[in-house]
């Protein structure tokens, strides 16, 4: 089993930056998958960004790139999602999750899901 706690979200004008925490533990992460998804209002859930604990690598939704960097610090089993020049369309409950592998990032379906943190941008 493996928890996640998400914390940084608020509200944020557009234009601005926030930066989301996601703290993990249980069981071992080493072969671990960590990643952000949202969900706004009316909307299924999409994938954002990806990160793997053992080689670092890492994928973003084409929607974020250039703006959100996901990282990670294997030893306080902590990942990142530094959310820059927030737009209006960013708004959403971010989700981190976990997976035995990084396919099951991509394919939205992670083993585990934190419980979210609301993200408004506001103009």
């Amino acid at each position: 089993q493996v928890q996640m706690v998400e914390s940084g979200g608020g509200l944020v004008q557009a234009g601005g930056s926030l930066r989301l925490s996601c703290a993990a533990s249980g069981r071992s992460l080493s072969n671990t998958a960590m990643g952000w998804f949202r969900q706004a209002p009316g909307k299924e859930r999409e994938f954002v960004a990806v990160i793997t604990w053992s080689g670092g690598t890492t994928y973003v939704a084409d929607s974020v790139k250039y703006r959100f960097t996901i990282s990670a610090d294997n030893a306080k089993n902590m990942v990142y999602l530094q959310m820059d020049s927030l737009k209006l369309e960013d708004t959403a409950v971010y989700y981190c999750a976990a997976a035995s592998s990084l396919q099951r990032i991509m394919l939205a379906t992670p083993n585990y899901w934190g419980q979210g943190t609301q993200v408004t941008v506001s103009s």
